[in-house]
């Protein structure tokens, strides 16, 4: 077997490390095809390893998770870094972050959060800098049983159809080949790892790096299984089988802009329902429990899309938590995509205030301490039991306390655990089976969260000392 296709079927596909991202897939002659797995993940399928000799990309050095690949940093050096650009080893390169919303138009309220997803790729669209935006949409077939995938679009009536974020399993083969079909410029929509690996690949193929002119990379906790979706579905009243759309960031009036909502869509009975439900209602929704994460999601330790050249995230603090509307965080490295806001904080179709990369991390705190402190964790577990895992730019490391190591470690098994648990409540047609089976599991994660005596006992106290205050 070649080389190329060896060392990506024996480190990243065989020790479950695929992001499903589908890159690999999309190089000339390449022997894979991308289908959902009984996990409801994306995975390359080997059907043709003939002609895999006749590509002249090393198909491993365009995968994210693989060995042979550049790293962030390497990828943002050879992208950004210039005379005005800063680096943070938390933000990557930069030239300015900020905090933020939409103004104008109908881009907030569409959007998850402050609309500036959305925003940025409609002024690329408007000052022709682009034809196309490559974003997920609704699935074009409802024969697939699939509910998104990425598509084009080349008008704002389009683009806006697929505002908001989807947590889905989605892969880019299909949509590169339209790319390659179909001349013109394009900006891409995605979440870090799928940025990276379409960087890696543009800096081997021509075409790709001649037609994708933009990337827009959208913060990242973790990327989800399709059970995710079904298992909302579920709990309000719609068989997995029967769910036909979600929308899973529903904006709820008078709540905190993190206290959002989720629709769903889908048959009971005969009967077309659309039902809706605050996130935290629900059993599968919390996400630091990270239900149906993709395990290549514990060894990602990009929260920001650092190869992206502008990112787009939900500002989780304070001073913007009250506005269910919601906020984006916004962290620039395009000179061309700074000075388009800049110019419209002036005409002020957009409020922005300038963040410190202190700021930003801030509002990403646990996602940070997860990707970075709790993947030095990982890597050590992985390097003791002599196990493969991609390298990262953390280093591995048994120093974190006994506390934070479990935290971390049960973590783990409740995400592993979980797709057990769902499959067997869909096994048996019952969805109180998957409560059953996870209720444990979760009561010993609480138990390890749980503050210590002292800490219960000194933060009784802070709370006494401010009611006298009050």
């Amino acid at each position: 077997m070649d080389n190329k296709l060896n060392v990506l079927l024996g480190t990243v596909i065989e020790n479950d490390y695929c992001i499903g991202c589908g890159v690999c897939s999309s190089v000339a002659n390449s022997p894979f095809t991308m289908e959902l797995n009984k996990d409801g993940m994306y995975r390359p399928i080997l059907v043709d390893n003939d002609n895999v000799e006749q590509t002249n990309i090393n198909i491993a050095s365009v995968c994210p998770f693989s060995n042979e690949s550049k790293n962030e940093t390497e990828i943002g050096k050879e992208q950004f870094n210039s005379d005005d650009a800063e680096f943070n080893k938390h933000t990557g390169y930069y030239l300015k972050n900020y905090a933020g919303y939409v103004k104008e138009d109908t881009f907030r309220e569409k959007g998850s959060s402050g609309g500036m997803g959305n925003w940025i790729a409609a002024q690329l669209l408007e000052k022709k800098l682009v034809d196309g935006i490559i974003h997920v949409k609704d699935a074009k077939s409802d024969k697939s049983n699939v509910l998104f995938e990425y598509q084009i679009s080349n008008t704002l009536d389009e683009l806006s159809e697929g505002a908001k974020s989807k947590y889905y399993p989605i892969e880019l083969s299909k949509v590169l080949e339209l790319v390659r079909e179909n001349e013109g410029k394009y900006a891409l929509i995605g979440i870090p790892c799928f940025i990276k690996s379409v960087r890696l690949l543009a800096s081997q193929d021509k075409l790709i790096n001649e037609r994708i002119k933009f990337f827009i990379g959208l913060v990242c906790g973790h990327l989800k299984s399709d059970m995710f979706a079904k298992s909302i579905g579920w709990q309000l009243g719609i068989e997995p089988e029967n769910l036909t759309n979600i929308n899973f960031r529903k904006k709820l009036p008078n709540r905190a802009a993190n206290d959002y909502g989720v629709e769903v869509e889908g048959l009971i009975g005969d009967n077309e329902v659309m039902i809706d439900s605050p996130t935290k209602d629900l059993f599968t929704t919390n996400w630091g429990q990270g239900y149906f994460k993709y395990n290549a999601c514990e060894f990602c330790d990009d929260v920001l899309a650092e190869t992206a050249d502008i990112t787009v995230g939900d500002a989780w603090l304070p001073e913007y938590k009250t506005d269910y509307l919601g906020t984006n965080i916004i962290t620039v490295r395009h000179p061309e995509l700074l000075k388009i806001i800049e110019e419209n904080i002036q005409r002020e179709n957009i409020h922005l205030e300038e963040l410190t990369p202190e700021k930003v991390y801030d509002s990403q705190a646990g996602g940070f301490r997860h990707r970075r402190e709790g993947l030095s964790h990982r890597l050590h577990i992985m390097d003791i039991e002599d196990k493969w895992r991609p390298n990262k730019r953390v280093e591995p490391s048994d120093k974190l306390d006994k506390k934070r190591k479990s935290i971390y470690e049960k973590r783990m098994v409740l995400s592993q655990e979980s797709f057990k648990a769902y499959k067997q409540a869909e096994k048996d047609h019952d969805f109180n089976l998957f409560k059953d089976y996870m209720a444990p599991l979760i009561q010993e994660y609480h138990n390890v969260m749980r503050p210590s005596l002292i800490k219960r006992v000194i933060n009784k106290m802070k709370w006494d000392v401010l009611g006298k205050a009050k």
